[in-house]
């Protein structure tokens, strides 16, 4: 296992390049069971959750490899199994992804209920809600999900895609995938409006699905005979890109994040102006200014999560990372995922005041932060731990950095390159 060593303090300056959409690839690559065809995958990150993904693929019964470059060729053309077992799919919540293909293809699918970052109950009761509507039976036994289509495959339905957090992504993305093979038309309403979404709707199109209406919170999908083939691109990462971004927020840098996409990262921009962050906005980047947070530090600035267009809940605890050095006190209000507060006490460990108020943090900016040793939790709360080692005086030791290995590739690499002193080392 590894750890992460950092020497706070170090001014930050340079350029970071996005990689490709974690969130967006996951789905796109379970999509790929849905055709014979061959597909191929551009700009994919080269993540532990990719890899994960892969290994998944390939246990079905495709073939899934990835190049130096990224890019990821998939080919489902053989037999493929309908059974993705407990110890292929218990590394990540966004294995669930393969539910939907795999019924809608093979028409009897057992898949393992997933696992993935510790932050609460996240049920998958909308990914089940939905497939029944498309007429599937569908029962959980013994940690498996088993869902039967009716004879003739799924059916078209119109489906409202509720849950207690607001529309779900993976719920949307899995129903979507179902009903690309299903006859006559589904319409999801309530659909996740997210990015990703968008992604792979247009890669399910280029593989000759009928899918209108994405980004909207309605979807509408004429299912076809058969999927083929396609070359798709992924989009830039906009939750890497934020916590890049805020990375050079909190050190008072300029640090520019290119091949991003700005209009991605709306709410977090509105929130950086309030606070006062000085930055600019490029086609394709966003630089933040350099600025000495002594003499300037942010505005303490409210933020609650929501779903797309929304504040996303997985820049968060990089958000409150920055509030630890503002100006006042800051309230952090979640509303996605209730328990996403494992960072809050090793915030404290590193001298943030911050205090958990149900479903909100008060954060009271301080001057300073000093290094100690932290453990990760969880992916995006990894992120933050490292965005406030960075800028702590001395060193700081961040542990089971394997949680930030699936969702940042080469973080540390990406870090010196722009100033900071951190390395990898053994546990």
């Amino acid at each position: 296992m590894d750890k992460l060593i950092i020497e706070g303090g170090r001014p930050l300056e340079g350029t970071i390049r996005a990689a490709g959409s974690k969130n967006a690839v996951l789905p796109i690559l379970a999509a790929s069971l849905l055709s014979r065809e061959k597909v191929e995958i551009t700009g994919a990150p080269r993540l532990a959750d990719v890899t994960t993904m892969l290994g998944i693929l390939r246990e079905l019964g495709a073939e899934a490899e990835q190049d130096a470059d990224g890019t990821v060729h998939l080919s489902a053309a053989g037999d493929i199994l309908g059974r993705a077992p407990w110890d292929a799919v218990r590394k990540m919540r966004g294995s669930v992804c393969v539910l939907g293909p795999l019924l809608t293809r093979l028409g009897r699918v057992e898949v393992s209920l997933p696992g993935g970052c510790a932050f609460g109950v996240r049920p998958i009761d909308v990914h089940l809600k939905g497939m029944r509507a498309l007429g599937a039976k569908v029962r959980v036994e013994h940690g498996y999900v088993i869902a039967e289509a009716p004879p003739g495959g799924l059916r078209g339905a119109r489906i409202f895609l509720g849950s207690a957090n607001g529309p779900s992504v993976l719920g949307t993305a899995n129903v979507a995938m179902a009903a690309t093979l299903a006859r006559g038309v589904t319409v999801i309403e309530n659909a996740a409006c997210e990015p990703e979404i968008v992604d792979l709707c247009d890669c399910l199109n280029a593989m000759g699905a009928k899918i209108k209406g994405h980004g909207s919170p309605m979807l509408t999908i004429e299912g076809v005979d058969e999927l083929g083939g396609a070359v798709h691109p992924v989009i830039p990462d906009r939750i890497e890109a934020g916590t890049y971004v805020l990375a050079g927020a909190l050190a008072g840098g300029q640090v520019r994040v290119e091949g991003c996409v700005p209009n991605h990262l709306g709410a977090l921009l509105d929130r950086m102006r309030e606070a006062r962050v000085p930055f600019t906005v490029g086609s394709d980047w966003i630089q933040t200014e350099a600025n000495d947070l002594r003499e300037r530090p942010p505005r303490s600035t409210d933020v609650t999560t929501h779903a797309y267009p929304g504040f996303p809940t997985d820049l968060q605890a990089q958000w409150m990372a920055l509030m630890t050095l503002a100006d006042g006190l800051s309230i952090i209000t979640e509303r996605i995922f209730s328990d996403r507060w494992m960072h809050v006490p090793e915030l404290e460990r590193l001298g943030a005041q911050v205090r958990r108020q149900e479903s909100a943090v008060v954060v009271r900016g301080t001057t300073e932060l000093s290094g100690a040793p932290v453990m990760a939790s969880d992916l995006r709360a990894s992120a933050a731990l490292v965005m406030a080692g960075l800028v702590a005086r001395g060193t700081t030791e961040v542990h089971r950095v394997y949680h930030i290995d699936r969702g940042y590739e080469a973080i540390e690499e990406r870090l010196q390159g722009i100033g900071a002193e951190i390395r990898r080392a053994k546990e």
